[in-house]
């Protein structure tokens, strides 16, 4: 049996649905919990990139509010993250409904993380590759580093992770997951602080060559 493209999506929808079932008092608290901190919006659904760069919607714990400035633009992402919102960051309860993604086959339980539609134009050739699977929950980047590693590495490792994925690989970024979420290792609540959006870094180092 081909573990990549047999075993694993069906390890997926097991895994996923069982962690649903055990974690369900949490689904169900949180998003009682935000729905009334967030004006009845506990979820918070985006446009990813999925594998083949084809666009699905990403569900998670709502964090952030919708609060603008004067001319309606939305303000900075610190700005607007609730206190609600920085807790389910910290203990990364706000990753938990893309469980519901893996579910309906948009995304495995260990991928590249799915980012933003916009990078698409900023990605070389190889670091494309990083599509040629389905988008996870966590991956290979998130137990190197997270969100302290620059763009450049964390891309590599995606790209790694692609060419050699296997059960022994995708069990031991599971295990190294469970390990950093529990001691809230590598986590940054607001990433935007420590390194810019890829799109922006690269615009940068195109006017500064």
């Amino acid at each position: 049996m081909n573990y990549k493209s047999t075993f694993k999506p069906l390890l997926d929808f097991i895994a996923a649905l069982a962690i649903v079932i055990v974690l369900s008092p949490v689904l169900l608290l949180t998003t009682i919990l935000l729905f009334f901190a967030n004006d009845g919006k506990p979820f918070f659904l985006q446009k990813r990139p999925g594998q083949h760069e084809k666009n699905f919607n990403i569900i998670k714990f709502k964090t952030m509010n919708d609060k603008t400035d004067f001319e309606g633009n939305l303000l900075s992402d610190t700005e607007r993250l609730t206190t609600v919102g920085k807790i389910i960051r910290k203990t990364s309860i706000d990753e938990i409904p893309q469980l519901f993604n893996v579910l309906k086959g948009d995304m495995s339980l260990v991928g590249p993380r799915p980012l933003l539609p916009r990078y698409i134009p900023y990605y070389t050739s190889i670091e494309k590759r990083r599509h040629d699977v389905k988008p996870g929950i966590t991956g290979l980047a998130q137990v190197n580093g997270r969100n302290l590693i620059s763009w450049d590495n964390k891309l590599k490792l995606d790209v790694e992770y692609v060419e050699n994925i296997s059960l022994k690989l995708d069990i031991s970024i599971l295990f190294k997951t469970i390990n950093k979420v529990l001691k809230s290792k590598d986590l940054i609540v607001d990433p935007s602080l420590v390194q810019p959006a890829l799109d922006t870094l690269r615009k940068q180092q195109v006017n500064e060559s």
